[in-house]
């Protein structure tokens, strides 16, 4: 084979890591997303990935798919990741060990694992073992895939989503006083909850929660709800409200007290111009690698104005117009890198450019 048709090969099999590590989204946090494919003579002999926190790692779940059959050519075969495999003793085995046991002559890797416990020595190991490695194929893609967890451990924050609907008039909510403004139409409802699915917490301020009373749940789209989070610095909100009523995790951020209830942490936070700054810092140390924002437009511009955002994305209903009402969030340096248009409404992605 020339080094060329490799090259391919290599892309390729790589291709498919990322489309499985995909099937892992709201599933493994706060571990990243990993796809891994064995393959033998161009055929794919077993393929896997990571499903579930504290599970299976991809390339444990990549081996064991392999058949009775196959098996005989595991030692002949070329093992692709999206992700340097592990080397240390976690929730589960190293996996490293388990490739070399394997006796997999050639792994390919998308990209290293920033992890303090890993980054480079993964690699590092296989190689002390003869093993051939190729590393960073399809680098930008696998960094792409895991942006989250890339985020968390170099910057030492969540990565932070701010999500609204607006019309075409840039109003995010109805002037005060009048019926609540219902903007995005089902599709883009739906995409959503698939988006609440994908994160690991989503986020609103005391003024969403009493004007919309919303459930912050995942409804519309299969998988989990994230943890909820609520600034209320005051206490304000009435125990009737939909975030305050236990069935799902939620934190609620104020000066007031510190209590733990069954599902409803009451996080006691010092009041001051770093108040957002602190709790960046609380959801790290809980884990926390990525922050869905849907509101209200105050907390989504403290974030905007304080540089702490990695991606908008902002559903523009292009038929409707209401005049007075909520103006929405402005952004200040950004760069789109996705559009697209379901009947009434424009759906953008934005990338901090800052």
């Amino acid at each position: 084979m020339g080094a060329n048709e490799q090259i391919k090969n290599d892309r390729d099999y790589m291709d498919r890591c990322i489309q499985l590590a995909r099937l892992g989204a709201g599933y493994v946090a706060p571990n990243p997303m990993v796809g891994s494919v064995l393959v033998y003579q161009n055929r794919i002999i077993g393929e896997g990935y990571h499903r579930e926190y504290g599970k299976a790692h991809a390339e444990v779940n990549c081996i064991a798919s392999v058949s009775r059959y196959d098996q005989q050519h595991i030692p002949f075969a070329t093992l692709y990741v999206s992700l340097e495999p592990c080397a240390h003793f976690g929730k589960t085995p190293p996996c490293a060990d388990l490739i070399i046991r394997h006796k997999i002559p050639r792994v390919v890797v998308g990209c290293r694992d920033p992890f303090d416990l890993v980054n480079g020595k993964g690699i590092e190991k296989l190689e002390a073992a003869g093993i051939e490695v190729t590393v960073n194929v399809m680098e930008k893609e696998c960094l792409e895939l895991n942006k989250r967890f890339f985020t968390f451990h170099r910057e030492k924050r969540p990565y932070i989503i701010l999500k609204w609907a607006q019309t075409a008039d840039q109003k995010i909510a109805a002037a005060a006083g009048q019926p609540r403004l219902m903007i995005s139409n089902d599709h883009s409802n739906r995409l959503v909850h698939r988006w609440r699915q994908e994160e690991a917490a989503i986020f609103v301020g005391r003024k969403t929660v009493e004007l919309d009373d919303p459930a912050l749940t995942n409804r519309l789209w299969s998988g989990n709800s994230p943890l909820r989070l609520v600034l209320d610095p005051a206490l304000q909100l009435p125990a009737s409200s939909k975030v305050l009523d236990g069935n799902i995790p939620t934190v609620v951020f104020n000066h007031v007290k510190e209590e733990v209830l069954p599902n409803l942490h009451y996080q006691q936070v010092a009041a001051g111009p770093s108040l957002l700054q602190k709790v960046i810092f609380l959801l790290h140390r809980r884990n926390i690698t990525s922050v869905l924002v849907e509101g209200g437009a105050q907390l989504l511009q403290s974030f905007i104005d304080a540089g702490i955002w990695d991606e908008a994305r902002i559903i523009t209903n292009e038929s409707k117009r209401i005049g007075e009402g909520l103006a929405a969030p402005q952004l200040h340096s950004y760069h789109r890198v996705y559009s697209e248009r379901s009947t009434t409404d424009l759906v953008e992605i934005f990338t901090n450019k800052a």
